[in-house]
């Protein structure tokens, strides 16, 4: 291995945390960086999820936050191409004209990216849909697997469960789909100080063993993956705010190629300044 290459390897177990793998029937096992660096040839998908920028929150450096979690993930991309980013929720912190502002932060993403409309958002359905160009609850088919984005709260920040006749609809639509991912940035039972409870939500979701994975924001201080029925419902820290986990990060989900998922943090932020110190 040549020194270039070395030090990318370094680089890039250095700055894993929490890896860990869901394999097909459901069960949840750890990996070490080495073996995320080793598994790295069969990813067939590549997505990145990331959340709670809270841009425009007063007395935080919200500009640099967005800045470095911008840079941070096209470097990553350079490296380890990613087919998409997910930015699931709390974009702005609750003043609406800095959603613009966002969204021109946000475009200096060199993958594509999608949104959902967290609580702090504090938009409504018609101001979202000017700055976005989509609905708060949309979807897309990426490389075959289909990706549902839903709208968890509203103008006035409110904690909601999504649109169930909306999430039903599409669940039928793509019942064919090998695997669908779900996006929703308010978590949907009570595993956690600030989710909310819906038990219809899971008699739902129970029903479509197609559905790969769940993704929620709003916890700051939760990185890791909660199993329910066979379903990984998957927290991606935070990227910016004023509380949180000691680390500022993103998600990494790689769908491999006997469709099993691999995800892991990455918390480069973190790594270097222990190594100055």
């Amino acid at each position: 291995m040549s020194e270039s290459a070395s030090n990318s390897r370094r680089s890039f177990i250095r700055n894993i945390s929490l890896a860990s793998v869901v394999l097909l029937g459901g069960k949840l096992n750890a990996l070490s960086g080495e073996d995320v660096f080793r598994l790295r040839k069969k990813v067939k998908l590549r997505f990145v999820v990331l959340s709670d920028s809270h841009y425009g929150q007063p007395k935080t450096l919200f500009d640099e936050m967005m800045q470095t979690v911008t840079t941070e993930i096209n470097h990553f991309h350079q490296a380890n191409p990613v087919d998409f980013c997910v930015i699931n929720g709390d974009l702005i912190h609750n003043e609406k004209t800095f959603l613009p502002r966002f969204k021109e932060k946000a475009d200096r993403l060199a993958v594509p990216y999608f949104v959902t409309r967290g609580n702090h958002d504090m938009v409504s359905d018609e101001e979202w849909k000017t700055v976005w160009n989509t609905p708060l609850n949309h979807d897309a088919v990426v490389k075959g697997s289909a990706l549902l984005f839903g709208d968890t709260s509203n103008e006035k920040g409110t904690y909601l469960s999504p649109d169930l006749v909306w999430l039903e609809k599409k669940l039928k639509d793509y019942k064919k789909n090998k695997q669908v991912f779900l996006f929703l940035h308010i978590p949907q039972a009570k595993w956690t100080a600030n989710g909310i409870d819906t038990p219809a939500f899971f008699e739902l979701v129970k029903q479509y063993p197609n559905i790969k994975a769940v993704f929620h924001g709003h916890e700051h201080d939760k990185d890791g993956v909660h199993m329910h029925e066979n379903i990984p419902y998957m927290f991606d820290s935070h990227v910016g705010g004023s509380w949180g986990t000691d680390y500022r990060g993103f998600r990494v989900v790689e769908l491999m190629n006997d469709r099993s998922l691999v995800t892991y943090m990455m918390n480069p932020t973190v790594k270097l300044l222990e190594e100055i110190y």
